[in-house]
């Protein structure tokens, strides 16, 4: 028989599944033949493996997480280090190349989990469900001989009774339900919350692959992990669990509206961002503010050279001036 969520529809978990469809109508409505998208993407990908990743003890940091996916070397940092994001990015474009996928199987989810653990697994084998016992904190998940079933149960519900409702508690339920199972022997956490972001995709949630929800959960990883354990603490009822996702996936559009609005030019002057002037934006949004000196610095730029980036984005109204001609620096445009 297919697996059965218990949870209730509480008018907190109402208001922010609401609230999340709000956001999202908003920024689907906003990114429509904006040239700086294939950008954007690029972007919430890093982000994504830098926070999974961070999630399970990473300590790449984002900067150095984007380098690997631009192909440059780092050469001062551990090789397992660097082969678990790599590995990330590999998950993630396993997932957006099956976004579309109607029907998920356990080849499916063996594939993702041996792109994800290959040469990181601290014990058992990439894409092959776990044969040994493993404990995670306080909690002994189900034994090995109980795996296949479990995830064959779980499966059952996420290709029919999970269409039934609404992507943000359908993905949620994924998310917990995986880890409780957990079926494999290591890189459960990293395979778990990639799941969750397919169902996303699948649900044609985020259509464009911009919304970057493991930041979330990495920001206060032990709330995360205290919300995980709720549910089994509740007898499995998943309501503050859901009640948790969709607040972390609100927080998330607001942040994903926030770059949007940001990036985005007045009407009658529209931008086709050059590399130096996304670099900027990214820079400001980063540091809150900076002053001229530090922008030349950071581009690597001359005086003039950066000018000459920074005065198209001041005149589309992107960027602006605070302070006075000594003391002057440059802040993303307030909301």
């Amino acid at each position: 028989m297919a697996y059965v969520p218990q949870f209730t529809i509480t008018p907190a978990l109402l208001g922010e599944v609401e609230q999340v469809a709000a956001l999202r109508e908003r920024i689907h409505s906003a990114v429509v033949d904006l040239a700086w998208i294939p950008a954007l993407q690029k972007d919430t990908r890093s982000r994504t493996a830098h926070a999974s990743t961070a999630i399970e003890g990473n300590p790449l940091t984002l900067a150095q997480v984007r380098a690997l996916e631009e192909g440059r070397d780092l050469s001062s940092s551990g090789v397992r280090h660097k082969r678990e994001v790599l590995n990330y990015f590999a998950g993630l474009r396993y997932v957006e190349k099956h976004a579309g996928k109607k029907t998920i199987r356990h080849a499916d989810i063996l594939a993702l989990h041996r792109i994800l653990a290959e040469e990181v697994m601290d014990q058992g084998e990439a894409g092959t469900y776990r044969m040994i016992a493993v404990r995670v904190g306080q909690y002994r998940p189900p034994p090995p001989e109980a795996v296949s079933g479990l995830m064959f149960e779980l499966l059952e519900w996420w290709n029919q009774p999970a269409k039934t409702l609404s992507p943000v508690l359908s993905s949620a339920i994924l998310h917990y339900r995986f880890e409780a199972i957990h079926p494999f022997a290591d890189g459960n956490g990293r395979t778990g919350r990639a799941l969750a972001l397919w169902e996303l995709y699948r649900r044609g949630f985020d259509t464009q692959h911009i919304f970057s929800v493991d930041e979330y959960y990495w920001e206060d990883r032990p709330r995360y992990y205290a919300a995980l354990d709720a549910v089994r603490k509740a007898g499995e009822d998943l309501t503050a669990w859901l009640e948790y996702c969709a607040a972390g996936l609100r927080q998330t559009l607001e942040g994903v509206w926030l770059r949007i609005h940001t990036l985005q030019a007045k009407p009658l002057e529209k931008l086709v961002l050059r590399p130096k002037q996304e670099q900027l934006l990214h820079l400001l949004r980063d540091h809150g503010r900076m002053t001229p000196a530090e922008i030349w610095t950071a581009l690597g730029l001359s005086r003039q050279g950066a000018m000459d980036v920074l005065r198209p984005l001041l005149n589309a109204g992107l960027v602006e001036k605070v302070g006075g001609k000594k003391t002057g620096h440059y802040v993303l445009r307030s909301l």
